[in-house]
């Protein structure tokens, strides 16, 4: 599939050369200027939305990607030889749905060169054309959104209840769903007791805060991560589409990219939610985003694990239980240090899965004590 008839190129302003020192992001990746970059051997490909539709209030989030983009060809490259294309501008369809199913057809057609497509600017109901990209895949997918509210109104604009729509859709594919950082006075309870019922993961923003790095295992687990603005302070994103003051910070958020660079098992990403016009003059949150993006790719240019646990990279531990469970069974990467466990399930089931999730260190301390980690029982359920 050629999938150059999607785009429009990156926008003339952006391509000046002298614009940008040589070690500069901009001069290390190939960007759909004159010609459309030949996609043979790239590992990653930015996809600028313009799409606005969705958005409860819009000023000027078309212009989101373009300001992103400009700082990110700003900032620097690290030693690591990238292969990075800027695909440029999705081609918006005549009506919101058309956009996502152009998504749809990016995405798949990206992943299945094993291109990992990088979706930034729109709003934040654009993931539903992300997670769309994964139906033809014949594989159960875990979506991690991090964002300051719970998306599952039952009316309203596509970005209040576009997470409604992925769980509902049908053929449903959605393994597990984790929502991150979200503020309790922003959300209907009702919509918390129903996450529980359907044994979705949740985090409150002071939870995440209380032990940053229990996020990573969530994190780990995701096919592909959704990323809104507003779960950013304002005083670090005043750009965001309904910006709040509390929330987490740029280098909290960073750290999160990182973290979801790092994740072998995770096909794609998006960002959403800026609106150049409520951002400060220096366009702070552009920059924000940019470096988001950048510690992305770094993370990913520093994987390690191969997740194949029989191989002689990971240490098997095994811990007996007084109690069924008899035995829990753990594996820890010599390369990365971090930690799975095994879930055991009946192979006959309708989830072709790996039957290992990841988990934290924590998580077999708490096994050595006796105790089953909950997250082993979470899982359990889920595969169930």
């Amino acid at each position: 599939m050629n999938i150059q008839s999607f785009f429009d190129p990156v926008a003339d302003f952006l391509l000046e050369k002298k614009k940008y020192p040589e070690n500069s992001f901009f001069h290390q990746i190939h960007i759909y200027g004159e010609n459309f970059p030949d996609l043979k051997g790239m590992q990653i490909a930015l996809v600028g939305i313009k799409e606005k539709r969705g958005a409860k209030k819009s000023e000027s989030i078309e212009r989101g990607g373009s300001e992103i983009r400009e700082k990110l060809y700003e900032l620097k490259k690290s030693l690591v030889p990238y292969r990075v294309a800027d695909l440029g501008d999705l081609i918006l369809g005549a009506s919101l749905n058309d956009t996502y199913q152009n998504m749809r057809q990016v995405g798949e057609a990206l992943m299945k060169q094993q291109i990992l497509p990088i979706f930034f600017g729109g709003s934040h109901d654009l993931d539903y054309g992300q997670y769309l990209s994964y139906q033809k895949m014949k594989k159960l997918v875990s979506l991690v959104t991090i964002d300051a509210k719970v998306d599952m109104e039952e009316t309203g604009p596509e970005d209040d209840r576009h997470t409604q729509e992925i769980v509902l859709h049908q053929p449903n594919f959605l393994f597990s769903y984790t929502h991150l950082a979200y503020q309790s006075f922003l959300v209907d309870p009702t919509l918390i007791n129903v996450m529980e019922k359907l044994y979705f993961d949740h985090v409150r923003l002071g939870q995440v805060r209380d032990n940053f790095k229990e996020t990573e295992p969530l994190i780990r687990d995701a096919d592909l991560l959704s990323f809104d603005l507003c779960a950013l302070q304002s005083a670090d994103a005043p750009g965001a589409v309904d910006a709040q003051p509390f929330g987490l910070t740029a280098e909290e958020a960073c750290q999160i990219f990182w973290f979801a660079g790092m994740n072998e098992k995770l096909s794609s990403i998006g960002i959403y939610g800026y609106d150049p016009y409520f951002d400060d003059a220096n366009n702070k949150t552009a920059k924000v985003a940019a470096v988001m993006i950048w510690y992305f790719i770094e993370g990913f240019y520093s994987r390690k694990d191969s997740l194949s646990f029989k191989s002689a990279d990971y240490i098997k531990y095994s811990v007996s239980l007084d109690a069924k469970p008899n035995v829990l069974v753990f594996y820890k990467s010599k390369r990365s240090g971090k930690w799975w466990m095994e879930i055991p399930h009946n192979e006959t089931n309708r989830f072709d899965r790996v039957s290992t999730v990841p988990c934290s260190y924590s998580d077999y301390q708490l096994a050595q004590k006796g105790e089953i980690p909950e997250r082993w029982i979470n899982a359990q359920i889920k595969l169930y």
